[in-house]
């Protein structure tokens, strides 16, 4: 059974983050997707804070995370992310074109929970949505809320 938990995404690119909503949307999930631009906006959406209230962003179950952003990058993001006692505990699946063995490396030992290179093509795409989902969705437990 795929589980339907809010998903948050960190892609400064629009067009990779339409791609990403289409994807999930021809594998059938209904998941609430949310969008931010960079590692800033991905920080305050998770404190709630500036145009992020609880009203529209709902705490993710699941973050996809690219490195490259400006202002403050996914690396940087994710060690905020994982330092922090709130949010340790939400799974970050980094989706980005990087393919450089040192982010595979500082990732992980940052924390990361995935490291999957972005596809070239819509159907790529479309696969790994599709395993997203299968894995993350439907066979992997997910905390349902914050530790107390």
């Amino acid at each position: 059974m795929i589980k339907t938990i809010t998903i948050l995404m960190a892609d400064d690119d629009p067009d990779d983050r339409i791609l990403t909503k289409d994807a999930f949307e021809e594998n059938g999930l209904a998941n609430d997707l949310h969008f931010v631009e960079d590692g800033e906006e991905l920080m305050d959406y998770l404190h709630q804070r500036g145009k992020f209230s609880a009203d529209n962003a709902p705490e993710p179950g699941l973050i996809l995370l690219d490195l490259n952003m400006p202002r403050k990058d996914g690396r940087e993001a994710l060690a905020e992310i994982k330092s922090h006692p709130t949010f340790k505990h939400i799974p970050v699946i980094v989706l980005t074109t990087s393919k450089a063995e040192e982010d595979i490396f500082k990732t992980y030992d940052l924390g990361v929970s995935s490291f999957i290179t972005k596809p070239v093509t819509f159907e790529g795409l479309v696969k790994v949505t599709r395993t997203i989902g299968n894995y993350w969705l439907g066979i992997v437990e997910l905390p349902n809320r914050k530790p107390t």
